[in-house]
């Protein structure tokens, strides 16, 4: 069956940095589209990035562009997001998904989340 693991959340003060992994697995990972979503406390799911296939085309919401990095390696079944100058307003439990509109947090798969906290 479709599994997605996330890792990687934790506390950071505004200004640090993380790094979130998803590791995925019972599915074709190289045939798939993926994304990363988060959902702030009181707030809807929302989109934040996602990566082609291939890796070769990524997309990203306004609100993270020029901050968080989406990657992949096809070879491990890894998906990750490298987020940077973390601001209080990035505090979310992070989703990694699978399906969906590319620019969409709607999936039809989402992983079980990896907490963000973000200090000022």
């Amino acid at each position: 069956q479709v599994q997605l693991v996330e890792s990687g959340g934790g506390l950071v003060q505004a200004g640090g940095s993380l790094r979130l992994s998803c590791q995925a697995s019972g599915f074709a990972f190289d045939h798939y589209a993926m994304k990363w979503v988060r959902q702030a406390p009181g707030k809807d799911l929302e989109w934040i990035s996602s990566i082609y296939s291939g890796g070769e085309i990524r997309k990203a919401a306004d609100s993270v562009r020029g901050r968080f990095f989406i990657s992949r390696d096809n070879s491990k079944n890894m998906l990750y997001l490298q987020l940077n100058n973390l601001e209080p307003d990035d505090t979310a439990v992070y989703y990694c998904a699978r399906g969906g509109p590319m620019t969409a947090a709607t999936s039809d798969y989402r992983g079980q989340g990896t907490r963000v906290t973000v200090s000022s």
